[in-house]
């Protein structure tokens, strides 16, 4: 046992054969949403558990690319990711790519730090509720719209009925607690690196640069010189991120993609993408 001992720790002297810190990396890129191909909470579950876990890493660096999505989804992924955190006492950084806006935001602002490129767009810091009313269309095609409820307000914000003043003040007081929600999160995730300018929370968004002096972000910088700057030159990175199934491979499930890739197009359209 001695001799064990002894080879033990003339080992750890050693400089070639010192362990390699490890870095997990999850890619986060896509629109948020609960369809299939969706970054959601329940998909990403299993990916970020292992993340965290195997191979006991040094840390987590999430590579953003999203321009938001739905607020229950973003709360739900960016809420598990600081449990794994605190619970395995393991930091984590962001790094953006071209968009951590509105949700993709969300998501960053999960990490201890933030870093982007200079063309990066972040911020955006809202919420929006979007859609189309068709009643002048279907009356000029001699339609008529029968709607029958059992409650008031059951056939609230409907397309296909005239827009109502009470259900649009109401779908507004919604948003404005969401964005409450919103603006809570950010401050308690940034605290005292945040700006006092009031424009940060109305929605806009800005490159990274300028969003560094807003205190959105801590600095500019991409993600393997910046984790070999904070864990050595040789760090090693573990990539995690979702797998496609047999069938999505072959196109089975074509259409419905196709859907989604259009909708995911128009989200990044708003920032300029």
């Amino acid at each position: 046992m001695p001799r064990m001992t002894n080879w033990i720790a003339l080992k750890s002297r050693l400089p070639f054969t010192k362990s390699r810190s490890r870095v997990a990396v999850v890619r986060l890129s896509g629109s948020i949403g609960t369809g299939r191909a969706s970054l959601n909470d329940e998909a990403l579950a299993p990916i970020l558990e292992k993340a965290f876990k195997k191979g006991k890493p040094s840390a987590v660096a999430l590579l953003i690319n999203s321009p938001g999505g739905s607020p229950v989804q973003s709360s739900l992924i960016a809420a598990r990711i600081r449990r794994l955190a605190e619970e395995k006492n393991v930091p984590v950084h962001a790094f953006v790519e071209d968009v951590a806006a509105s949700g993709g935001y969300w998501l960053a602002a999960a990490a201890d730090d933030i870093w982007v490129d200079f063309g990066s767009i972040v911020g955006s810091i809202g919420v929006i509720s979007a859609g189309f009313g068709a009643p002048v269309f279907l009356a000029r095609q001699g339609i008529e719209r029968r709607v029958h409820t059992s409650g008031k307000s059951k056939s609230t914000l409907d397309p296909f009925l005239p827009q109502k003043d009470e259900d649009v003040a109401r779908l507004k007081d919604i948003l404005e607690d969401l964005h409450s929600g919103f603006i809570a999160y950010v401050k308690e995730r940034r605290g005292d690196k945040l700006s006092d300018n009031p424009d940060i929370f109305t929605g806009e968004f800005w490159l990274g640069r300028r969003a560094a002096k807003l205190g959105l972000v801590d600095g500019e910088a991409h993600m393997m010189p910046k984790l070999q700057e904070l864990y050595g030159k040789k760090v090693r990175l573990m990539r995690y991120g979702p797998k496609k199934g047999l069938l999505s491979r072959f196109g089975a499930t074509m259409a419905e993609d196709a859907i989604a890739a259009v909708e995911e197009r128009a989200q990044y359209a708003r920032f300029g993408l």
